[in-house]
């Protein structure tokens, strides 16, 4: 889904929950921010480093952890 859509379809009191749940602590200036971020807003990872390696897009060297993220 859309960053667009998922702010029309999640409320952010109920992804903070959400996501607290998964461990994952956030601090944004509004809920509107937090709504965009549901994780069914985004390709999952793996997926796209498979399919860019397979297609010799780039090549697949390491598997990374995010520690944090920053929007702004």
């Amino acid at each position: 889904m859309s960053h667009a859509e998922a702010k029309r379809l999640v409320r952010g009191w109920a992804i903070l929950d959400e996501l607290r749940n998964r461990a994952v602590h956030v601090r944004a200036a509004g809920l509107a921010t937090v709504a965009e971020e549901i994780p069914e807003a985004y390709k999952g990872v793996a997926d796209v480093v498979r399919v860019v390696h397979e297609t010799g897009i780039s090549k697949r060297v390491a598997r990374l952890r995010p520690i944090g993220v920053i929007k702004r």
